[in-house]
């Protein structure tokens, strides 16, 4: 069976911003938000901002208030988007032309603001852009956001090939049930991507393997 529309993580898939925020959480974020406790970023990739304090609040101690630990993510979003995060290698030149096959989504957890950062920075044009903002139900690793995502690009999500990089990505994505591919970005090595449908560890066979499931090598 071939799939019929792709939805794209934006963090650690479509840029190399994750590596970013990791370090940026473990050395600066995390530590500040909560002084007494150690957190892994391993805990919290994959998940919207604003749920990751309301997630700190019910496990830790947390020193700082959500409208500062907002604008310190705003505030390092667009360095990070703007200055660091390199583009997926590939993508611009394989984007247009998948396009004209398929519907090509970005479904993330951060906000579109974070995704015209990049959109606008390396010049793409998406069918659709779903952020976790865009859902009432909770984000990943619920189902919610890809199941949305397959309603905006008029499928059922069986139909729709997604590609995650995170643990809280793929538990969402195999939850709405769509076929997921777990790419490994090397971003951090403690995360295990052994529930996505496929893995692969390189811009190549990533972009391989989806033209393989939406019946574009043919």
């Amino acid at each position: 069976m071939h799939h019929e529309a792709v939805l794209f993580d934006m963090d650690g898939v479509l840029v190399d911003s994750e590596h970013y925020w990791v370090e940026r959480e473990e050395r600066d974020i995390l530590p500040w938000a909560v002084p007494d406790a150690t957190v892994e970023p391993s805990e919290i990739t994959g998940m919207n901002y604003r749920e990751i304090h309301d997630y700190l609040v019910e496990h830790y101690d947390v020193a700082v208030a959500k409208e500062e630990w907002v604008a310190r993510f705003d505030e390092t979003a667009a360095e990070i988007y703007a200055e660091h995060a390199a583009l997926l290698p590939g993508f611009a030149d394989w984007l247009p032309a998948a396009r004209g096959d398929v519907p090509v989504a970005v479904v993330s957890s951060s906000p579109h603001h974070w995704i015209d950062l990049v959109r606008e920075r390396f010049d793409l044009a998406f069918d659709a852009r779903v952020s976790a903002e865009d859902i009432d139900g909770p984000g990943k690793p619920a189902p919610d956001i890809y199941e949305y995502a397959a309603d905006v690009v008029d499928l059922a999500p069986d139909r729709c090939v997604t590609v995650e990089d995170s643990e809280h990505g793929i538990a969402s994505a195999v939850a709405a049930g769509c076929t997921c591919v777990g790419y490994v970005s090397g971003a951090d090595d403690s995360l295990d991507h052994s529930a996505a449908d496929h893995v692969v560890d390189s811009p190549e066979e990533l972009l391989a393997t989806v033209d393989e499931l939406l019946g574009r090598d043919d």
